[in-house]
């Protein structure tokens, strides 16, 4: 879940509206000090997450005349890249 929200808040929250306030109900999970409790709150903040990451408007049309990043991660079986 917080590697999850870590993605999620640093290359996504700016490509949907009102992130911080739909992600409120799964961010106190990771905390050292509170019990983890997956509940029905949790799992329909998580579906509409995931749902608004999987549909449109999630991405648009890249400016050819700007600049773009690349972040890459590797593990020891996969390797991953965004194109920023």
């Amino acid at each position: 879940m917080k590697s999850f929200l870590k993605l999620c808040f640093y290359i996504y929250k700016r490509f949907i509206k009102d992130f911080l306030k739909i992600a409120r109900p799964l961010s106190n999970l990771p905390n050292k000090d509170v019990v983890f409790k997956f509940d029905e709150e949790c799992s329909a903040t998580f579906q509409t997450l995931k749902n608004k990451l999987t549909t449109a408007p999630v991405m648009i049309a890249p400016e050819w005349n700007k600049d773009f990043e690349l972040m890459c991660d590797a593990s020891d079986y996969a390797v991953g890249a965004v194109l920023g």
